[in-house]
């Protein structure tokens, strides 16, 4: 009996279709079930201007002030009262220290008056006024 050889010309070839459609379900997968979770952040809506940016200095600090009249430090809600003690606490450095008041649009303009004058009080010299850049 003569069995005949068969000869191939071609190499087996592996079907990497079936393990494309595995690695993309398994993405779908995990982007489905993934939970991201967002960090509550102070939003502020800074009015527009179109005067020239300051560079954030190295030395300063932040007090942000919301439409509703809620006073933050620092991203920390605080009384006036203690805003008061805190910029105080101060003392000298504070010539040399940056106040950046980011107040809301809609802030009552007294507010913002208010906070300029009690950082003019504890010995701030240097006030930047942060606005968004007009498009």
């Amino acid at each position: 009996m003569g069995f005949r050889r068969l000869h191939r010309s071609e190499p087996p070839r592996v079907d990497l279709t079936p393990m494309v459609d595995v690695v993309f379900l398994l993405l779908i997968f995990f982007m489905i079930s993934t939970t991201f979770v967002e960090t509550p952040g102070l939003t502020i809506n800074l009015p527009k201007s179109s005067s020239q940016q300051v560079k954030e200095k190295a030395r300063e600090v932040r007090v942000y002030l919301r439409a509703d009249g809620t006073i933050f430090l620092d991203r920390q809600p605080v009384e006036l009262s203690y805003l008061v003690e805190q910029l105080q606490s101060y003392g000298e450095r504070a010539a040399d220290t940056t106040f950046l008041l980011m107040a809301d649009k809609e802030a009552r303009h007294g507010k913002v008056v208010q906070l300029m004058d009690i950082a003019k009080n504890a010995g701030f010299t240097k006030l930047a006024i942060a606005t968004e850049k007009k498009q």
